[in-house]
């Protein structure tokens, strides 16, 4: 077998096995990856900068025994500090360069894996497709013509077309999440305080983003965060401190579960049948597995908490933009792309009374969320709300289009004190993926897990949102979930290898 098809066939931990037998050496699985990175590079255009040099250096040297010993790797292209490396965050504003690593670099290199690009995001991470004028469409390996999500859309890209097993990724609203629905990956968004983001940031969105991984297999996903996870000096807050090891949660049985099913939107949209039929089948998948799965509603996660998250993340948009205009010398309203100007001013337009009043809302759904569902195990609900879109079906158009023009040039933001108005706009924002933000907010431990094939051949994934700290009974119920489903072997067509 080539050492190409061995790349594109094994998952992370079966890549280090291979390395620790002797069967394949590091040097061999970068050439592979980077080869096959160019060679797919026109179709899916997923990476930001390429590392290659720095790559082939670290297979010449690094440790064997390590646990994830050469097996190659992407870092998002947003909101980390790799040192040497330019950091776009997918924006035309001057890149960033660090002059150290971020913890979560370090912990991913003291791992043994090794990064070979870093992979491209939408501007600032605040779209769920991954489009930016930086860098341009990242596309579906399933389906070129389709979005592979976002935001961390490049990285899900990569894995999905064999590049590579796993690669880093944030959420903040659904950015691991949508990605491994669109792209038929695992993908954990993990409790708030499970992995630190020092010392670029002691926390991001008030603490709503957090990083972890895409990867192929839930066994990936697992021993990642066994690798990764833990406060370090620096960091503000901890969750709660995991029972044991989370690649063994991923390996034992979970038993028998109570499982709820949440269907209805927040926002009150259609959902297609597509997305009702994963939900479905993940249903039935569970009941297969011997758990009892009850239908909930869940009143309180309506509009208005849409709402309040769409504002507070303005306003951390807003500031972010005023820490970028000090750290070039100049502002960077020109820079940045027009959807991203109109959401930094609602975030200036927006008083600090507004912004905490917002945040305390959201606080107090959090907890009675987490209080009315404590006694599941875990809560079933979709992702996404359509198929995967075809690549620019997020862009406005026409009336749209003026109005966000009419607001940008104008500079008639203010107009979004207008409930009505404001409304249409998260509509037209936040249609296609209205529930994960849900978690973001609760800080609750949520994973992708790839369900259902559409008409089309596209993958669309659902998600099991879990009780805060507890990402072992998710890995656990998700590896029984992996295993009914078969989606272990499934792979994208794009250049498989022969």
């Amino acid at each position: 077998m080539s050492v190409e098809r061995l790349l594109w066939e094994q998952d992370a931990t079966g890549l280090a096995e291979f390395v620790h037998r002797g069967e394949v050496s590091p040097q061999e699985l970068v050439d592979a990856a980077i080869a096959r990175a160019e060679a797919t590079r026109p179709d899916i255009n997923a990476i930001a900068t390429p590392l290659y040099e720095t790559a082939r250096q670290r297979a010449k040297t690094i440790d064997r025994t390590l646990a994830l010993a050469g097996v190659p790797f992407a870092l998002k292209d947003l909101g980390i500090g790799i040192k040497g490396v330019p950091i776009h965050g997918g924006s035309r504003i001057p890149p960033f360069t660090a002059d150290f690593n971020s913890v979560m670099v370090e912990r991913y290199l003291a791992a043994g894996l090794i990064p070979i690009v870093t992979s491209t995001s939408p501007e600032h991470g605040l779209r769920l497709m991954t489009e930016s004028a930086r860098f341009g469409i990242t596309r579906n390996p399933w389906n070129t013509g389709h979005t592979t999500g976002g935001s961390s859309g490049g990285s899900a890209a990569l894995v999905a077309a064999g590049v590579m097993p796993a690669a880093h990724a944030s959420d903040g609203g659904g950015s691991i999440r949508v990605p491994s629905a669109c792209s038929g990956l695992v993908g954990l968004k993990t409790s708030r305080g499970r992995v630190p983001l020092t010392p670029l940031v002691s926390e991001s969105w008030y603490g709503m983003v957090v990083d972890h991984a895409v990867s192929r297999s839930v066994r990936d996903t697992a021993l990642l965060l066994d690798l990764t996870h833990g406060a370090d000096r620096l960091s503000p807050y901890a969750a709660r401190a995991p029972k044991g090891f989370f690649a063994v949660a991923a390996a034992r049985d979970p038993g028998k579960l109570s499982l709820a099913v949440y269907r209805k939107s927040p926002l009150g949209l259609p959902i297609s049948a597509e997305t009702n039929a994963a939900l479905d089948g993940a249903v039935a998948l569970a009941r297969e597995g011997g758990h009892t799965v009850e239908e909930v509603d869940l009143p309180f996660i309506g509009r208005d908490f849409v709402a309040d998250f769409c504002k507070t993340v303005a306003s951390a948009v807003a500031g972010t933009m005023r820490a970028e205009a000090k750290r070039v010398g100049r502002s960077v309203t020109g820079d940045v792309e027009r959807a991203t100007r109109v959401l930094s001013r609602l975030g200036e337009m927006l008083s600090a009374g507004e912004v905490y009043d917002g945040v305390q809302r959201l606080n107090a759904t959090a907890r009675r969320l987490i209080e009315e569902t404590a006694r599941y195990d875990a809560v079933l609900m979709p992702i996404i709300a359509h198929p995967p879109l075809a690549c620019g079906s997020m862009d406005p158009k026409g009336a749209d289009e003026f109005l966000e023009n009419l607001l940008d040039k104008l500079h008639l933001t203010r107009l979004l004190k207008v409930k009505a108005l404001f409304g249409q706009l998260m509509d037209k924002s936040l249609w296609f993926t209205p529930w994960p933000a849900i978690q973001n907010v609760s800080g609750q431990p949520s994973i992708a897990l790839p369900m259902h094939v559409t008409a089309d051949g596209l993958p669309l994934g659902i998600q099991a949102a879990g009780r805060p700290g507890d990402e072992e009974t998710l890995l656990s119920f998700a590896a029984q979930m992996e295993k009914l489903s078969g989606w272990l072997k499934r792979r994208a067509p794009l250049k498989a290898p022969g």
